[in-house]
């Protein structure tokens, strides 16, 4: 009986030391999909109208990485200020997961931004955008694809200027920055 009971005790130790107490940005999307206080969308890659624009090999290698686009925004009011703070609060805590390499970080007319990226700097996997504004909230992109080489990125941009792709699927983020 005794050795029953060691081995229940060592497998719970086990099993609570392997857990890790941070939450994933996974997790903190899924947690918060339905919150009243965030839009939460998905950009597919299709919505970028890039089917029908004459593209380099370059830039058919950058779109073929790219998956979709997660948009996780908290719209910030006088009634959920507490809410933004703690919200904003868990946002960085998850961000400062050493898994996250920083790629820059830029101060806009709309209020401050980092841009990070988890996997290796030849194959990414997922670049993040999170930005913030005191007044209006903050929003989180999940740039999601397979193998992103970040030299691509500029490919990647050239590509969506040479479609007529302008900004669909985004309306309810600009709703929020100009709302």
């Amino acid at each position: 009986m005794k050795n029953i009971v060691r081995l229940l005790v060592l497998t719970l130790v086990v099993t609570m030391a392997s857990c890790s107490s941070t939450q994933s940005l996974q997790e903190y999307y899924v947690d918060n999909s339905e919150n009243p206080n965030f839009l939460s969308f998905d950009v597919p890659v299709s919505l970028l109208n890039l089917e029908e624009v004459e593209l380099s090999t370059k830039e058919k290698e950058a779109i073929s990485s790219l998956k979709k686009l997660d948009v996780l925004a908290f719209k910030k009011t006088t009634e959920n200020t507490s809410e933004y703070s703690a919200q904003k609060t868990s946002v960085k805590t998850i961000l400062k997961n050493p898994d996250f390499t920083e790629l820059m970080k830029m101060n806009t007319p709309y209020g401050k931004a980092t841009v990070k990226y988890l996997g290796d700097e030849d194959a990414i996997d997922e670049v993040i955008i999170y930005g913030d504004n005191k007044e209006k909230g903050f929003a989180l992109i999940r740039v999601l694809g397979k193998d992103m080489n970040p030299a691509n990125m500029m490919q990647l941009l050239q590509a969506i200027q040479k479609s007529d792709y302008k900004g669909e699927g985004f309306e309810k983020l600009e709703g929020l920055l100009k709302g």
